[in-house]
């Protein structure tokens, strides 16, 4: 079921996949198409907070969370990167070192992108250039949303909004009519959500116990979008 009047996904999550489309054929084989593809384990680095940037990463296959660690070395997820998207340019673009993390949730195919290739695409492709300014923006109004939501949002509101994201991620790349599977560790989830694993695992039971999902493992299905959007209380 599509989310459209139910829920304002689009101020959720990040505009990176729309940038290439602004590349003609020839700059986006110089950017994308001659890097080799990496493989990717469940859990492995990509980059490191504090590391020096020597360039990008696009994502051919998988998803990337991007994440820092409080004091006490809990991640808060700042975001989950999919198909399609670019990683790692804020830093690049800024000449500062990595301000977090990011490690695959899934096996993924990455490419790492060099600086000096990416710099230059920008400095001769305007379009592209544009694009990607109108994506950071539409980022800044992502994070703002994000902090005006979870400031005065319960547990359950903030793990329903974060169960509504992840589907709509996890929907990428499927048939019409396939089911949608969100495949992601409780842990994980706490992060993203902001809130408690052991919170995590109670609220999935409640929901599970008013027909809004079903899971398995650690698969967790939407049964009820309408009902999820109501808990997350942002309709």
């Amino acid at each position: 079921m599509s989310l459209n009047g139910l829920f304002p996904i689009e101020k959720w999550m990040f505009s990176t996949r729309y940038v290439l489309d602004m590349l003609n054929e020839q700059d986006c084989a110089f950017l994308i198409g001659r890097q080799d593809i990496e493989k990717y384990k469940k859990g492995e680095m990509v980059f490191k907070e504090g590391m020096v940037p020597s360039g990008i990463y696009y994502i051919h296959s998988g998803k990337v969370k991007k994440y820092k660690k409080g004091p006490t070395e809990k991640e808060h997820i700042i975001y989950v990167a999919n198909k399609g998207e670019l990683i790692g340019y804020h830093a690049v673009l800024s000449e500062e070192r990595h301000q977090d993390s990011a490690a695959v949730l899934e096996d993924s195919l990455i490419s790492f992108i060099p600086k000096e290739d990416f710099i230059e695409v920008l400095q001769r492709s305007p379009q592209f250039a544009i694009s990607l300014l109108k994506a950071l923006s539409h980022e800044f109004t992502v994070f703002a949303n994000n902090i005006s939501a979870f400031a005065d949002a319960s547990a359950a509101e903030r793990l329903a909004i974060a169960l509504i994201i992840f589907r709509e991620k996890s929907k990428l790349g499927l048939c019409y009519g396939e089911p949608i599977v969100i495949n992601i560790s409780r842990s994980d989830l706490a992060g993203i959500a902001g809130i408690a694993k052991e919170n995590v695992i109670r609220l999935l039971k409640e929901f599970k116990s008013e027909g809004i999902i079903k899971t398995q493992g650690r698969k967790i299905w939407i049964q009820d979008i309408e009902k999820l959007v109501r808990r997350s209380n942002r309709n």
